[in-house]
């Protein structure tokens, strides 16, 4: 192997191992998301209404993201 081959196998490996230093969220920026308007539900009660419901409906708690439910169809 070259020289010139060597160096770009190492950067290529030095560039990719450092993409992933910046994943998650840093301490600092928690207070941003932290915040009422980043809330997944906008409102507690509704959300547990609807989960009552399912789990009524359906027979079965929790996996509301996934398909089919506690009756065995899917």
């Amino acid at each position: 192997m070259n020289n010139k081959f060597k160096y770009s196998l190492v950067f290529a490996a030095v560039t990719l191992a450092s993409g992933c230093s910046s994943l998650g969220v840093e301490p600092w920026e928690r207070d941003l998301l932290a915040t009422e308007q980043m809330a997944l539900t906008s409102s507690p009660i509704d959300s547990a209404l609807d989960d009552h419901i399912y789990f009524s409906k359906e027979a079965s708690s929790g996996g509301k993201s996934f398909g089919g439910g506690g009756c065995g169809c899917n």
